[in-house]
């Protein structure tokens, strides 16, 4: 990742947040903290809320490059959507490409790719329209997790432990475009692990005050406990390796989340690539990057430095 001393460097940048996805609300959010870092280090920076937006401000030539914090898809920047309309234009951006993008945001595709390639992730069956519920579930196993297969911040997330409940699970995932994906439980710790460059941070072991890490708990709750690093020895090492090879698996470069789960036996499972994580004051990948002495100003910096491609325009 090309190391940038001087602010004027990355020219006019576009802090793309905000957008019509269902993570708007968190995008906003983050966007704003991003926004303030940046300019606070002497970027000159500019906030723009969505893509049709930027794509004006772009065809007036008024930007540089794109810090992308925009969540989600359909409206979001983590479909490849953003990214193949930026390489198209040759303006950089920030985290990864098309092909990471858009592969990370299909949780089906991405296991499918782990599975391919002897990564441990739970096992899953695909939910087409029509399909039986209560088999697929009684094939997996209860308890389960039903879940849009192209969304994050837990939205249309429902944990399934009776039979009686699976309807009402497909129907609040249903909401939500795209196919869905029932997936094994894991019963244990929840783990995530942020990725810099080609480096993987320090990873965090959460804790929620209620019983499950849910969008409140996110987002919301100030009780929840992020445990830094959340491993200790062979086991903090393996669950960053594991992460990292996650990372490079779906083709993500330049800075990503990677959400797992540990077993009460100790084994690892890994869940989500997330390819651009939140930056509020509950996110992860600031919390981690503290452990090893980034602050916020400085993380958000070296994200805009991955805009700085081994190919292409600077």
């Amino acid at each position: 990742m090309k190391q940038i001393s001087q602010p004027s460097a990355f020219g006019r940048v576009a802090v793309l947040m905000g957008g019509s996805s269902s993570e708007r609300e968190v995008s906003l959010n983050s966007g704003a903290n991003v926004l303030e870092a940046l300019r606070a280090k002497g970027v000159d920076a500019q906030p723009v809320d969505g893509i049709p937006a930027l794509v004006e401000a772009l065809i007036a030539k008024k930007f540089d490059r794109v810090f992308n914090i925009l969540h989600g898809n359909k409206g979001g920047g983590e479909d490849g959507v953003l990214q193949g309309l930026l390489e198209a234009l040759n303006v950089p951006c920030t985290g990864s490409g098309v092909l990471g993008t858009a592969l990370a945001m299909d949780k089906i595709r991405t296991k499918q790719v782990w599975m391919t390639l002897g990564l441990p992730t739970p096992k899953y069956m695909r939910l087409a329209p029509g399909d039986d519920v209560h088999t697929a579930a009684r094939s997996l196993g209860l308890p389960v997790i039903v879940k849009p297969a192209c969304e994050g911040s837990s939205v249309g997330v429902s944990r399934v432990f009776n039979d009686a409940d699976l309807e009402a699970a497909v129907e609040l995932a249903a909401r939500y475009p795209g196919e869905l994906l029932m997936e094994q439980m894991i019963v244990g710790e929840e783990l995530t692990v942020g990725i810099l460059g080609e480096e993987s941070l320090p990873s965090i072991r959460i804790v929620p005050a209620g019983e499950y890490y849910d969008y409140h708990a996110k987002y919301i709750a100030e009780d929840t406990q992020y445990l830094c690093p959340g491993l200790d020895g062979d086991a903090e090492s393996e669950v960053r390796r594991l992460a990292l090879a996650a990372f490079h698996a779906v083709g993500c470069s330049g800075w990503s989340r990677v959400d797992v789960m540990r077993d009460r036996a100790g084994k690892f499972f890994l869940l989500e690539v997330n390819t651009a994580p939140g930056m509020t004051s509950h996110s992860l990948v600031p919390k981690a990057a503290r452990e090893v002495g980034i602050d916020f100003e400085t993380l958000c910096w070296r994200i805009l430095e991955t805009s700085f491609k081994e190919t292409g325009k600077p």
